[in-house]
């Protein structure tokens, strides 16, 4: 029986991601942790970074106009960590379901079609929600005499303070546990393996990745 092939498919939504690595290591770490122990293999490998915004997105994203050729030629299934990955937009990821292509998103690896499209307007329902709080919350701060676009200190200094404050609180917190791996001689990576197995989350709440383990140090 021949074994099942992927091309798998990662996407950020900005150029400073990208250039950063930020998301793509939790993608391609989700999708080798679903691959760990079979018998499926990866044929290529494609990476988007674009903002995906609009509903002829693909037009935009030629890396993924690529994927899908490649694995129509293989009889490959596009692999992708979320489904969100492809986009929030319903008829978008209706137009992907047409196009024959079988894909596979590593956080709902048994959804069916309904299932996917299900979550495609739930997603772009929280994206719209998402919107119009900002909205609003743009209305109240003009309300209240903020001067909307303005960078100078008046408007950032006590959110700068609130983030940098935060961040102590949180380096102090891991102080005790980054000391142990230092007096152990762990590298960098090695550190990076170990808050993610002890199961700590970083910063903004997920997994941690090389480059969040050497800025806090």
């Amino acid at each position: 029986m021949k074994e099942q092939q992927y091309v798998t498919y990662y996407r950020v939504s900005t150029q400073k991601q990208g250039i950063s690595g930020l998301g793509l290591d939790a993608q391609r770490s989700s999708v080798n942790a679903y691959l760990l122990g079979s018998s499926k293999s990866v044929i290529c490998e494609y990476v988007e970074i674009e903002t995906g915004k609009g509903a002829n997105a693909l037009d935009r994203r030629p890396q993924l106009r690529l994927a899908l050729e490649a694995c129509k030629r293989q009889g490959a299934v596009l692999l992708i960590a979320k489904l969100d990955r492809l986009a929030r937009n319903v008829h978008f990821v209706s137009g992907l379901l047409e196009t024959g292509v079988d894909f596979l998103a590593v956080d709902m690896p048994h959804a069916n079609k309904v299932m996917i499209q299900m979550h495609a307007v739930m997603s772009e329902w929280e994206r719209d929600q998402i919107s119009e709080r900002t909205k609003k919350a743009l209305a109240a701060a003009k309300a209240r005499g903020v001067i909307l676009g303005a960078t100078g200190p008046a408007n950032l200094k006590r959110n700068t303070e609130e983030r940098q404050e935060a961040a102590k609180r949180f380096r102090d917190r891991l102080k005790p546990v980054l000391d142990g791996f230092l007096v152990q001689g762990l590298t960098r990576r090695a550190m990076v393996e170990k808050l993610n197995d002890l199961d700590i989350k970083a910063p903004m709440g997920g997994r941690w990745s090389l480059g969040q383990v050497q800025r806090l140090l």
